[in-house]
């Protein structure tokens, strides 16, 4: 009677073990941090980076500074994804190791102010300064490039 105790934590420990292992069956990118994932990646190569002469040929992410967001532009059909400063982490953790050829680096362009409204210009330094503040946190080298 002694040992039923022992083998009711031992069933117990064997069916959180089993539940922990059916979720360990899906993508194992998606259950990573993205913090995690973007850290992951190597550093910067400084002797790639300054070997594109044009951003026509650039590899990495690409990201253009706006006042309704940030836009991650897919370089495949040149289309901008639209997201707010807060989704960006996430969106470039997501990204395949593939697009980091020259490693944890980006392109950040800042797009030009369409009006001269002294509130868009304001949205404008406001998201670049957070998207600065959110790749220096990752430490993401951020390669500014002119306005678009």
């Amino acid at each position: 009677m002694k040992c039923l105790p022992l083998i009711a934590l031992g069933i117990s420990l064997a069916v959180v073990a089993g539940c922990a292992g059916s979720k360990s069956s899906g993508s194992s990118t998606s259950q990573v941090n993205p913090v995690l994932r973007i850290e992951a990646l190597p550093p910067a190569d400084n002797q790639k980076v300054s070997a594109v002469r044009e951003m026509k040929n650039w590899k990495n992410p690409y990201l253009i500074v706006r006042t309704d967001g940030v836009g991650l532009l897919d370089p495949a059909n040149n289309e901008q994804k639209i997201l707010t400063p807060d989704q960006l982490v996430e969106a470039l953790a997501q990204l395949p190791t593939s697009a980091w050829p020259y490693g944890r680096v980006v392109a950040v362009a800042e797009s030009a102010a369409t009006g001269s409204l002294e509130s868009e210009r304001a949205q404008l330094r406001r998201n670049r300064a957070l998207v600065a503040g959110t790749l220096e946190s990752l430490h993401v080298t951020i390669n500014w490039v002119p306005s678009v």
